[in-house]
């Protein structure tokens, strides 16, 4: 039981009362005892006078006393403190010894039972219910009073509480009437106020609209530790925690601390390298995840590499040239609304249409809000305009595979296929990750319909309908295992081929090089994998950010269906199966950035043949 000044005085009081009690009936004891009992005189009988609705046979499992035994004063002692510490009876008790010959006796046991529970009033309660309370007490009503039971009946009604996540509400208060009603007082622990430590430059409305928790509202720690989660989601701060006082103002009133410990948000980036994607590449970029302390995310990205490398003959070696700028602001005029707009312009060797140059485009707009009703489950709507176009980069070279393969160079302009798309999108997400950033517990799981409205060539408007998800899994201390399975195809309409389904690459099926198990209108795929720091580098006290890098091993299978001409020109098998290791780099604000190997254990083919590595920013899903 919590510390009640109330109840601890009443079980001091109730304590005394039981000490000094002793020498009451076992004195009765004495006093009515026979004197001429012999001293090796047996019990052979048992009798008790006065228990109504104790069973003997329940009192006699409490005592250390058996037919046969020799009688003694001592004896009868030991078993009536026995009897009082069940909690049922008084302290008037007294057992007289009847002797029904020279040798043996019977002895008759008189007690006084407490006042009968005839019923429970519960009061202070509002987010339990009264009948939940009952269910635990409804077992004592009928029986004698009894301080043993109703003790440990109050630490079931405050573990229902704590069940629930009320962990402040206590009993403060048991008085029992003179008809044996109980009557029970509960404090559920009120917050009284909520105040915020260490947010300089985030402003307090940003912090307010993450904090459910609200003042005169019972306290429950399940629904502050999701506010602290979402305060951490929000990237600004690098320690958020709390601390909870009792409250000048009342016994049953606390104050709430929440304690912030605020991170650098900005960054900028500049860097180079080689990767099979981009080739020689440069890039610079911008991210503020807390844009002038709203909370609000800008970010802005520029792109140029030299092209392919390691790639297959299907991928023409052109310049990569992206540009993306974004802005995100999670609570739209101060609603549960999410939105992000977003701007782009990619100009790369395709990997969806062979020996193409593909040139997109576009800006989207997605809408996204939280059911109120159902936790965890968030709809959005995208609306976004893209321009696509798909330039021939080498007639000479393609037209040579569609005369081997005994395809009409007609069929060139179909792969070729572009135009300007309004894309109407409508998706659910389902999250109870325990972290966004680096989970270890909970499901993912997404459903997206995609309806591409083309309005240059209304003949190829269709409908793509995909689903997937994860589940994670702890593993040890600081390690994951993860199960995926996704599955996507067209619902309607002509899909071009720059827009279809892939496999092969950083974000399906590792191990093979980007779309070389091949294109198709529908697909589907699975994963598991298994995420934990690398030996020892994780208790490097003083290096914390080594905390973020992670090993993993993984296991990648996917299957194509209706597949494109592309699979035809290049023999592409449409299904593989992979495995690997790789390192995930864990980046706020980003996401992880993951470099794997993996090696094909499937069709192989070309450009596969000693496995491949990929480099991605996200999860495979």
């Amino acid at each position: 039981m919590k510390n009640n000044p109330k109840l601890l005085f009443a079980t001091i009081i109730i304590f005394f009362s039981f000490v000094f009690s002793m020498n009451s009936f076992v004195c009765a004891a004495e006093d009515d005892a026979i004197t001429d009992i012999s001293d090796d005189s047996r019990i052979t009988k048992i009798e008790f006078e006065g228990n109504h609705l104790i069973n003997d046979s329940d009192i006699v499992k409490v005592m250390n006393m058996q037919l046969g035994d020799v009688y003694s004063k001592e004896l009868v002692q030991q078993n009536l403190k026995a009897i009082y510490k069940t909690g049922y009876f008084s302290e008037k008790m007294k057992a007289i010894p009847i002797p029904t010959s020279p040798d043996s006796l019977t002895l008759r046991i008189y007690l006084e039972e407490n006042i009968p529970i005839t019923g429970f009033a519960v009061s202070g309660n509002t987010v339990v219910t009264t009948g939940e309370i009952l269910n635990i007490l409804s077992n004592l009503e009928g029986q004698p009073q009894n301080l043993n039971t109703l003790s440990e009946a109050v630490l079931q009604v405050e573990d229902l509480y704590a069940s629930k996540g009320y962990v402040l509400a206590k009993v403060s208060d048991v008085q029992d009437d003179p008809d044996g009603c109980v009557n029970i007082e509960i404090e559920e622990g009120i917050i009284n106020s909520i105040a915020f430590e260490g947010n300089k430059k985030t402003k307090d409305f940003v912090i307010e609209r993450n904090i459910l928790s609200t003042p005169g509202s019972v306290y429950n720690e399940n629904t502050l530790k999701a506010d602290l989660m979402r305060l951490y989601s929000t990237q600004a701060f690098k320690d958020v925690n709390r601390s909870i006082e009792k409250s000048n103002e009342g016994s049953n009133l606390y104050d709430i601390t929440i304690i912030l410990e605020e991170q650098r948000t900005g960054t900028i980036s500049l860097g180079g390298g080689i990767d099979t994607a981009t080739g020689l590449f440069g890039q610079a970029g911008f991210i503020e995840n807390n844009f002038m302390g709203n909370g609000q995310r800008v970010g802005i990205n520029f792109m140029a590499g030299t092209g392919v490398i390691m790639s297959d003959s299907s991928t023409i070696d052109h310049a990569n040239l992206q540009a993306e700028v974004s802005f995100f602001e999670p609570r739209l005029r101060g609603t549960d609304n999410a939105l992000l707009v977003k701007a782009f312009g990619r100009d790369f060797g395709s990997y969806q249409v062979p020996l193409a140059i593909e040139q997109r485009y576009g800006a989207e707009v997605v809408l996204s809000r939280p059911f109120k009703t159902y936790k965890n489950l968030l709809g959005s709507f995208k609306l976004g305009g893209e321009y696509i176009r798909v330039k021939e980069g080498d007639y000479n070279k393609i037209s040579q595979l569609y005369e081997r393969h005994n395809i009409p160079i007609s069929e060139r302009s179909k792969q070729l296929q572009g135009g300007t798309y309004i894309t109407l999108g409508p998706s659910l997400i389902y999250d109870t990750r325990d972290n966004v950033l680096n989970p270890r517990s909970g499901v993912l799981a997404t459903l997206r319909f995609n309806e591409n409205i083309n309005i240059t060539d209304f003949s190829y408007t269709h409908g793509a309908l995909t689903a997937g998800i994860k589940k994670y899994f702890p593993v040890m201390k600081k390690s994951s295992f993860s199960l995926l399975a996704r599955a996507g195809g067209k619902i309607h309409g002509d899909m071009p081929e720059v827009m279809a389904y892939s496999l092969g690459g950083p974000y399906t099926v590792r191990g093979y090089r980007m779309s070389t198990i091949g294109t198709g209108e529908g697909f589907m795929m699975a994963s598991a994998e298994l995420t934990t720091p690398f030996f020892f580098l994780d208790r490097i006290e003083k290096a914390k950010f080594l905390d973020n890098i992670k090993f993993s091993m993984f296991i990648d299978a996917g299957h194509l269906f209706s597949g494109s001409i592309t699979n035809k020109l290049y023999n592409r098998p449409e299904y593989g199966i992979a495995g690997g290791i790789g390192v995930k780099l864990f980046i706020p604000g980003v996401g992880p950035l993951s470099i794997d190997y993996g090696i094909p254990f499937t069709n192989v083919g070309e450009g596969n043949k000693r496995g491949a590595f990929s480099f991605g920013v996200g999860d495979v899903f």
